[in-house]
């Protein structure tokens, strides 16, 4: 199974996501903030820094290392006019990261999440509980190397590009079958497009996709043809890799309104289900579990396991409690206070790994619905006012590190020493930008013409872990004078209010793309067609991605990226807090099982269970 292409997302801690951005997909409400729940309600304070203990085991995924720089830097411009061939991505793979035969095939995988899924539609997918069963049984074009992030063959076993540099001949793979058994054409491909740019579909990556593709064709059954806008640098995430291919015999007689609540979506007539990948789907008991089973006539690697099933269960006590009791065999994130439990238990490991998220908090600078953040200072001050070290060392044990810039450390253009200023714990400095800014204590209070300092502070609760966090910037900008009124929502009501600008300041998370593009967080149009809900916009950011969607040069792009995380951080329409890493447990009856950045399951076609049985 090869990785989908995923998007760039918001991830407020929820399970619905407003998901208009491109290049991965969502991370789940806590994967957001690299952690779950944490037994200790305290809040923290400072303390002495320590490494973050990443596990030593091999995920098979690129070091990063001080001599090498991230794994992904050379993806910042992916060699388009040489992609790999579908035998030499595997043998690079298999070379990398070296899978034992398995001594028993059957089995069920049992997989613990805290949300369910949204659908069970490849093309309406939008979070990542949801891609591991969509991503399962669906594919697109193109998947990414979980070796490095880069484009590689999926349903196209290789593609070329024309001299013209917008022209892309994709060659796809003429054993690939419907799980219907019907065959696998370019007509399907054509249909998926339309069926992604038809407005009424709900396809929530739409805008993206349409500003990169300018047109597309079948030229026979077995080749497919697509013309970029512009040379785009990142078309192969924006184009090919967003799209999954659905079945044409299977939904053309269905309107595209009619999509979201047909069978097919929502898991009511399985027979609609169909898709090309290693597993078929089987049954979605809402609320319970959902399950797929492995796909014997798959055109790739066939997997040895029966069946995967993820499992509803409450929250990450009960994850880890299953986990503990042999009733599950994977959690994706183990909370930090509980790691040590965990590693201790007969049977279980856990693998630390960095990847591509982190975690901020958003200002709203419309200025129709506050003032209080449309001065630089202001911004500074409250981040000068936060001791990030201390939120890592102590709501989180040392796993993870406090953000400098928007790129986390496995992206190309981390670069933590062009980071101006370097926004150290100083609340000292916070009061002094706060008196430039024209605003004085009064009554324990900060308060400028009459107003006082005060506003309301959106996020996603429950776990505490997260609702530490909240209480600790509280407290820290109360010693400096400025009040927050806090509010809990649920999902759903969280990602209205974001969308309709209802808000003053609001905590948020983000999954990125491995190649380092972060136009639909900051870019002025992505105020409206993207995840840029602070309605940031500066000429000067813009004025680099432009430059950066097309600059084919690795470290002329890479530097440009640098350039547009050092003007963000510097601005700080957003306060970057952590960057954090996954803490993924598992039972060690598993095995060739690899989780990475690119992929909780890309191994899972690999993956067999010693002892022939799941949990």
């Amino acid at each position: 199974m090869h990785v989908r292409i995923g998007r760039t997302a918001i991830t407020p801690w929820v399970g619905n996501n407003r998901l208009i951005a491109i290049l991965l997909v969502v991370l789940l409400v806590l994967a957001a903030c690299g952690g779950e729940s944490d037994s200790n309600d305290e809040a923290p304070t400072a303390a002495p820094l320590t490494s973050s203990p990443i596990a030593q085991r091999e995920t098979c995924q690129a070091t990063v290392t001080s001599e090498s720089g991230s794994p992904t830097a050379d993806v910042a411009s992916p060699s388009l006019l040489d992609p790999p061939t579908r035998e030499e991505f595997l043998a690079e793979l298999l070379a990398a990261c070296p899978m034992s035969e398995a001594a028993e095939t059957g089995g069920t995988i049992l997989l613990a999440e805290s949300v369910d899924i949204s659908t069970v539609n490849g093309l309406l997918t939008n979070d990542t509980t949801t891609q591991l069963i969509t991503g399962a049984v669906f594919e697109a074009l193109i998947g990414i190397s979980p070796l490095d992030g880069r484009p590689v063959p999926g349903l196209a076993d290789s593609w070329d590009v024309a001299e013209d540099g917008l022209t892309y001949t994709f060659h796809l793979n003429q054993d690939a079958k419907w799980h219907d058994g019907v065959d696998f054409t370019a007509e399907d491909v054509a249909f998926s497009f339309d069926a992604a740019l038809d407005p009424n579909t709900g396809f929530p990556y739409r805008t993206i996709v349409d500003d990169a593709v300018g047109s597309y064709r079948v030229v026979d059954e077995n080749t497919f043809e697509m013309t970029a806008t512009e040379q785009l640098v990142t078309f192969l995430y924006e184009g090919p890799g967003a799209i999954t291919v659905m079945p044409k015999h299977i939904w053309e007689s269905v309107a595209p309104a009619s999509w979201s609540f047909d069978g097919g979506s929502t898991g009511q007539d399985p027979a609609r289900v169909i898709g090309t990948g290693p597993f078929k789907f089987k049954e979605w008991v809402q609320g319970d579990h959902v399950s797929v089973v492995r796909n014997d006539d798959y055109y790739d690697k066939v997997p040895y396991i029966d069946e995967l099933t993820i499992r509803v269960l409450p929250d990450s006590d009960a994850s880890v409690l299953a986990l503990k009791q042999q009733e599950i065999d994977i959690m994706e994130f183990v909370p930090p206070a509980q790691m040590a439990s965990v590693q201790q238990t007969g049977g279980l490991a856990v693998d630390v790994y960095d990847f591509f998220q982190f975690t901020y908090y958003a200002f709203n600078l419309d200025p129709e619905q506050t003032d209080l953040f449309q001065d630089q200072r202001v911004r500074q001050a409250l981040f000068y006012a936060l001791d990030r070290d201390s939120i890592t060392q102590n709501i989180f044990f040392g796993y993870g590190e406090a953000a400098m810039g928007t790129q986390p450390p496995i992206s190309p253009a981390y670069a933590p020493d062009q980071m101006e200023p370097q926004y150290e714990f100083d609340p000292e400095q916070a009061t002094e930008l706060l008196t430039e800014a024209g605003w004085t204590l009064d009554d324990g209070v900060m308060t400028k013409d009459g107003q006082k300092f005060e506003f309301e502070f959106l996020y996603s609760g429950g776990e505490p872990v997260v609702d530490q966090i909240v209480t600790y910037m509280k407290e820290a900008w109360e010693t400096i004078g400025v009040r927050m009124k806090v509010t809990s929502l649920n999902g759903g009501a969280l990602i209205s209010r974001l969308e309709a600008g209802d808000f003053d300041v609001a905590l948020l998370a983000v999954s990125l793309s491995p190649d380092g593009n972060q136009s639909a967080l900051f870019a002025c149009d992505a105020a409206s067609t993207g995840l840029n809900f602070s309605h940031y916009c500066s000429d000067e950011w813009d004025a680099l991605d432009e430059q950066q969607r097309v600059e084919f040069d690795a470290n002329t792009r890479t530097q440009l990226l640098i350039d547009q995380s050092a003007t963000v951080w510097a601005d700080q329409p957003v306060g970057p807090l952590r960057f954090g890493v996954a803490r993924t447990g598992y039972s060690t009856k598993l095995q060739n099982f690899y989780p990475n950045a690119f992929g909780l399951l890309w191994s899972l076609p690999y993956v067999w269970i010693e002892g022939g049985a799941g949990s």
